[in-house]
């Protein structure tokens, strides 16, 4: 506020106060937006749960603006008050993201303003998030742990890929394979190892001493085959 002339912060401070004594007489003569008159005082329906909505939707869409009126209202008298506390605490004038002084012809426009014009935030930008976005980012939320480096469990993609086994709505043309020729490719890497490194451990059986060696036949094996893989032992034979 140091940049600000004697004159020049008392005008500021006079066209704060004209400003907050004309909100708040602008509250009182207009009964808060119509917001003190009562539901029933304006329909003579005590309730209105035993009504389609369109019905009263006239009503509906004025008390919807008198509230979005008196709360932009109620916004401009806590920034004006925010602006005069800042005055009395000698750093009203000073942006609050640079701490540069701002240019008294900016304050004059608008006094309760806390940004320079260089950093004045975007008012179509919001940095409020869905809360929804806490559980589903990154995918399926808190029990991912494909992020992390050392950890390599059973988390809640492999739950979901067990449950997925048994259906879903997904066609091949919504699958983020490429590449997808059946609907049994069409889950969630559907291709991944699950309880086995190299591809041939799930078709490659021994018995109890690991002494008789058998195949079993099913699509990683077929898969296998199909790609050239592995040695010619492992061929179908008749």
């Amino acid at each position: 506020m140091n940049h600000l002339t004697k004159e020049q912060a008392r005008e500021l401070n006079l066209q704060l106060l004209e400003e907050k004594i004309s909100l708040e007489r602008r509250f009182d003569h207009n009964e808060n937006h119509g917001l003190s008159i009562s539901f029933y005082q304006n329909t003579g329906e005590l309730s209105m749960y035993d009504n389609h909505p369109g019905d009263i939707g006239s009503e509906l869409f004025e008390r919807s603006k008198d509230l979005a009126l008196n709360e932009q209202m109620e916004f401009q008298l806590e920034q004006v008050d925010e602006a005069l506390v800042r005055m009395q605490q000698e750093n009203y004038g000073t942006c609050v993201f640079c701490h540069e002084s701002i240019p008294y012809e900016r304050l004059q426009a608008v006094p309760t303003t806390l940004y320079c014009i260089k950093h004045v935030p975007d008012p179509a930008e919001s940095e409020r998030r869905p809360v929804e976005e806490e559980v589903l980012s990154p995918p399926f939320g808190r029990t991912s742990l494909d992020e992390l480096d050392d950890q390599n469990q059973f988390d809640g993609e492999d739950a979901w890929q067990i449950v997925e086994n048994w259906g879903n709505s997904d066609s091949p043309a919504m699958s983020e394979n490429r590449q997808v020729e059946d609907y049994e490719d069409v889950s969630i890497e559907s291709d991944e190892l699950d309880g086995y490194v190299e591809s041939y451990e799930s078709f490659v059986a021994t018995d109890l001493y690991g002494q008789t060696v058998s195949i079993v036949r099913n699509k990683a094996y077929r898969n296998y085959l199909h790609n050239g893989e592995g040695e010619p032992l492992l061929e179908e034979t008749d």
